[in-house]
């Protein structure tokens, strides 16, 4: 079963703390475990001082169509969006668990750039997933979903990490 596990992570924007590429590191190491893990850094578009909504979907559009050009066709997509639904850890375990279980071998997580998704994206997702109502810097969302990742494998597999 593991070595058929693809997870994609599709991120807007590149990594500037050293902090967190040392995490994402660390995660991507103990992830090896369980699964192939691909990490696609999408451009971001610059948005101007002031940008209106106009300019910002627009922006959000353009990126998003890169998103959708790196998305591959039979991949299981969960968008990261704050209005999507919030899962616990084991719920996250179990939903994944499931996946595989039923044939998805890949799986596909998307985070968006400082404005979030564009429709077109959230409209492709097979899956809204909330981690909070409150709002995190999109570089560091990559950790945490990374832990996540890594939490969800370990409870998987029954190994101690979780608790």
């Amino acid at each position: 079963m593991c070595c058929r596990m693809k997870v994609s992570l599709i991120c807007v924007g590149k990594l500037k703390e050293k902090y967190l590429t040392m995490g994402i590191e660390e995660y991507k190491k103990r992830l090896s475990r369980y699964c192939t893990l691909e990490i696609i850094e999408i451009p971001d578009e610059k948005t101007p001082d002031n940008a209106g909504i106009a300019i910002e979907t627009s922006i959000k559009k353009k990126e998003g169509e890169k998103i959708l050009k790196a998305l591959k066709g039979d991949s299981y997509c969960f968008a990261l969006a704050i209005e999507g639904k919030m899962l616990s850890s084991v719920e996250l375990s179990v939903h994944l668990e499931n996946l595989f279980i039923t044939g998805k071998s890949h799986i596909t997580f998307i985070i968006g750039g400082s404005l979030g998704l564009s429709e077109e994206v959230l409209k492709r997702a097979d899956y809204q997933l909330s981690f909070s109502k409150m709002t995190f810097p999109h570089q560091l969302m990559r950790l945490i979903l990374l832990e996540q990742i890594y939490r969800s494998f370990s409870i998987i597999h029954n190994t101690p990490y979780h608790k």
